[in-house]
């Protein structure tokens, strides 16, 4: 099972699982996002979901960390099942940003309708459609939104996580055409912060995302102008940021 805890530092979150939870999620963010151009207006948000693919699929290749999980064995429990076994199972981490996790969380929400539309050749809520209430990718897709959800609540006060999850789910905000650069940006300006600044900003970063502000409309016209000069497709612009080689994590 999928299970997310935020970093030591608080610049973003662990991803743990075996190695059979991260090959299923895997697959089924791969089949949710659709093809390359299958969803024409969400092809830099599906890029972004892809990068933590990127980050699974290293786990996989054993490219990140590891760690050892209790299992619930103990010496009563392997003397009832006459054998000797470790006590601990060995799970698979990556590593994800805060802004990143929170923005790709409610991105999939647009991408499950999608691919609940495209199934269904309806605009029919996948819980209305018996098929799907049973479809192995969405629950799988469902299940990683709820362990980054649960690890929000665990991280922040009560008060706001109310408030930060009625602003992620409040008349569903839809991510087509969405500027992922500005996330970028949010991304450089939350490892700038000091780890008690980074605790405070998570539900902070998580409104920004989901509130189409000021600031956000400001990149969005700056980088729509660049792609109208050089010519290119807006995913082709990058702002002129660097992110740190080395995360603290």
């Amino acid at each position: 099972m999928i299970y997310i805890k935020s970093t030591q530092n608080y610049a973003g979150v662990s991803i743990y699982g075996d190695f059979f939870d991260f090959e299923a999620l895997y697959d089924a963010l791969h089949i949710v996002v659709g093809d390359e151009d299958e969803f024409i207006r969400y092809e830099q948000v599906r890029l972004r979901v892809l990068a933590v693919c990127y980050d699974i699929r290293h786990a996989l290749l054993g490219g990140r960390d590891i760690a050892f999980v209790e299992n619930g064995m103990d010496e009563g429990k392997m003397k009832s099942f006459s054998t000797i076994t470790s006590d601990k199972n060995v799970y698979l981490c990556a590593n994800v940003l805060w802004p990143e996790v929170l923005f790709v969380t409610m991105a999939l929400n647009d991408f499950i309708s999608l691919y609940a539309q495209k199934l269904t050749k309806t605009n029919i809520n996948f819980l209305m459609d018996k098929k799907l209430m049973w479809d192995a990718a969405i629950a799988q897709v469902k299940g990683f939104q709820a362990a980054v959800i649960k690890c929000l609540k665990e991280n922040v006060s009560d008060a706001a996580f109310r408030r930060t999850i009625n602003l992620m789910s409040k008349d569903h905000t839809w991510f087509g055409g969405y500027a992922t650069q500005y996330l970028d940006l949010l991304n450089i300006r939350f490892l700038d912060m000091d780890v008690e600044k980074r605790k405070k900003n998570i539900t902070i970063m998580a409104k920004r995302l989901a509130e189409y502000g000021q600031e956000y409309l400001e990149v969005k016209d700056e980088v729509e102008r660049a792609a109208r000069e050089y010519e290119c497709a807006v995913e082709n612009i990058s702002l002129v940021l660097d992110y740190p080689e080395d995360v603290d994590w």
